[in-house]
């Protein structure tokens, strides 16, 4: 059930390429374009797209999630048109680890959590819909916007293994530790109540 027919060869293509893919780091590169400096002397030193909207460019800011969702996207679709389905799924995971740790910034870069939905899109789009929904869900709640995706994280994994995708499952429930890794200032800031809610100004 949880085992990858793909050659060595398939195998290495799809996890390098997929790293290659999400290495790009599209939130230092647009913020550098636009004359903003290097986002990474910013807020959190991020280069994703929560610390684009530091820089109070909102328009920056969608088109990196939007980017850094699609690189994973690519990833899984390329190496499934080449090599099928799981490859296409090692593609994305690998998408999503380069975006963490990207070689071209000295492997410090985002958080993750639009790779994360772009792996999904690629993998099973229906998905998306439910990580949408508990996102949306818990941003009304709780006005956290870290709690709302590391939930939704959460649920993703049942989501996959109730739809009948264990080896999606699987694959997806690693992202969601190493999602909730990268995540643990946030989560620390939660149990501390000094997390920023949605809508906070500075």
């Amino acid at each position: 059930m949880f085992s990858f027919d793909l050659t060595a060869t398939e195998t290495v293509i799809a996890l390098v390429g997929g790293y290659l893919l999400g290495s790009i780091p599209f939130g230092y590169l647009i913020t550098k374009a636009a004359g903003l400096g290097d986002i990474r002397g910013i807020g959190s030193g991020n280069i994703g797209a929560t610390n684009v909207l530091r820089t109070g460019k909102r328009h920056l800011a969608a088109l990196t999630l939007l980017l850094d969702a699609l690189k994973a996207t690519c990833a899984v679709i390329l190496a499934s048109t080449l090599y099928g389905s799981q490859a296409g799924l090692l593609a994305g995971a690998a998408a999503f680890i380069g975006h963490l740790f990207p070689i071209w910034l000295g492997f410090k870069g985002g958080k993750g959590v639009a790779t994360y939905i772009g792996v999904l899109l690629g993998v099973a789009p229906a998905a998306v819909l439910i990580f949408a929904f508990v996102w949306l869900l818990m941003a009304r709640l709780s006005r956290y916007s870290s709690l709302s995706a590391l939930i939704a994280t959460l649920v993703i994994p049942v989501a996959l293994w109730i739809m009948g995708l264990p080896q999606v499952s699987l694959v997806m429930a690693v992202l969601t530790v190493i999602s909730w890794w990268r995540h643990k200032t946030n989560i620390e800031r939660l149990i501390s109540g000094t997390e920023s809610r949605i809508g906070d100004k500075g």
